[in-house]
């Protein structure tokens, strides 16, 4: 995608919607006797949640897995727009949208794998990591350098911030 596409998508972003496993964390899950025990976070990513707010931009958290740590991570972060045990993503967009009286082209979404190619396909802006599936990667406008849970949130929200001052992309060749 052009560098003046790219920038014209991401200056009308107003929500910005995320999967959590291999978006927000690395995919890894540490399991004990009980269950889920703990995911890695980045505390760059949560960076980026605050700095999309400054900018009049919110976030919302969109995964199939129903854990507490991410209902957690969403509490630290005021994340109020967060939907676990969520299979089937793409019929929760026309809810949000609903909801929230935002146009499609208004929401972007950043996911990894093939439960996120249907929304990736109906959002404004559709982002993945650097290590998504090639499934998400053909869904995605925009193919973050970092890897999911290494900082690809970040890396998407300060695009975003970025096109909303008017300041140009840098030029990091085709993606």
């Amino acid at each position: 995608m052009k560098h003046a596409d790219l920038a014209a998508k991401a200056s009308r972003i107003k929500l910005v919607l995320t999967d959590c496993d291999g978006v927000l964390t690395d995919g890894g899950v540490y399991y004990g006797e009980s269950g889920e025990v703990l995911k890695r976070f980045n505390i760059r990513d949560g960076m980026g949640v605050e700095r999309l707010r400054a900018v009049g931009v919110e976030t919302g958290i969109v995964t199939g897995e129903r854990s507490p740590s991410v209902q957690k991570r969403a509490d630290k972060l005021k994340i109020t727009e967060l939907h676990l045990g969520i299979k089937d993503k793409a019929p929760l967009l026309g809810d949000i949208l609903s909801r929230t009286g935002l146009a499609a082209e208004q929401v972007a979404f950043i996911g990894d794998d093939t439960n996120d190619v249907a929304i990736l396909g109906l959002v404004g802006l559709a982002a993945c990591p650097g290590d998504a599936t090639v499934f998400a990667r053909d869904a995605a406008d925009y193919h973050c350098q970092a890897k999911g849970g290494h900082g690809a949130f970040r890396e998407l929200a300060e695009l975003i911030i970025s096109c909303k001052g008017g300041t140009p992309l840098p030029d990091r060749g085709s993606e």
